[in-house]
């Protein structure tokens, strides 16, 4: 399993918490110190969909014009989450072939728990 997010993040942490506790073996990677490419980028993108992927509720969001936001389409979701990759809802998860996004313990528990 391969964590994806940002260390500082509050839902990264309680997902890294919840996983510590339960001895789910796992590697962070973290978007800041360790960039975001584009063919990783794209898979996600395939396997769940652009608009799965954007934080309509945080400050990165926010921050984008009105206008951009009221016409984002895929391509533009695309550039915009390599430029500023604090966009994407965290944590991502690849485990095995599947990607999900986001952390609720009670989900987690039944998906990861051995």
């Amino acid at each position: 399993m391969k964590l994806y997010g940002i260390k500082n993040c509050d839902t990264v942490k309680k997902a890294r918490k919840w996983l510590d506790e339960n001895n789910v073996a796992h590697e962070f990677h973290d978007f800041r110190k360790d960039g975001l490419d584009e063919t990783l980028l794209s898979r996600w993108e395939q396997a769940i969909g652009w608009e799965t992927l954007i934080n309509r509720r945080g400050t990165t969001w926010r921050k984008l014009p009105e206008e951009l936001r009221d016409t984002i389409g895929a391509q533009t979701a695309h550039e915009i989450m390599l430029d500023n990759p604090s966009i994407i809802r965290r944590p991502v998860v690849e485990s095995g072939d599947s990607v999900s996004v986001g952390f609720s313990a009670d989900e987690w528990a039944e998906r990861y728990k051995a």
